[in-house]
């Protein structure tokens, strides 16, 4: 599940709809839905994402956030390294193989160190 289809799912809830009555009223299967909660379907288009907005009635920071997680959900994530020396391209490789078995707290940790390069400015040099 990507954190996008985790907030849908969490919406849906609080609003008592099951799926197949929200694909309906949105105009897409419920199998997409579906495979978008589940994280089998990449980011979802902008129109899709006012769809639901307005589907729901939801207010615009509550919406803002939706869209930002669907922005950051998507499960195929390609990362290019072409142009940045050796070591990046490992580094990325590495990565690619070793996340299905990293714990939560080394995802957390690793998240508050890129939150700090990220305010402080810092860039891989």
């Amino acid at each position: 599940m990507t954190p996008f289809g985790e907030a849908m799912r969490d919406l849906r809830e609080r609003k008592g709809v099951s799926q197949k009555e929200m694909a309906k009223a949105i105009g897409v299967s419920p199998a997409y839905l579906s495979a978008l909660e589940h994280g089998y379907k990449g980011t979802p288009s902008f129109d899709f994402l006012q769809r639901v907005a307005g589907y729901f009635n939801i207010i615009w920071d509550e919406a803002e956030e939706l869209f930002r997680l669907a922005r950051t959900s998507d499960p195929r994530v390609v990362i290019d390294t072409s142009g940045l020396p050796p070591a990046y391209t490992a580094l990325a490789n590495r990565f690619s193989r070793a996340i299905r078995d990293l714990g939560p707290e080394f995802l957390e940790k690793l998240d508050k160190v890129l939150d700090e390069a990220e305010k402080s400015g810092t860039k891989p040099q």
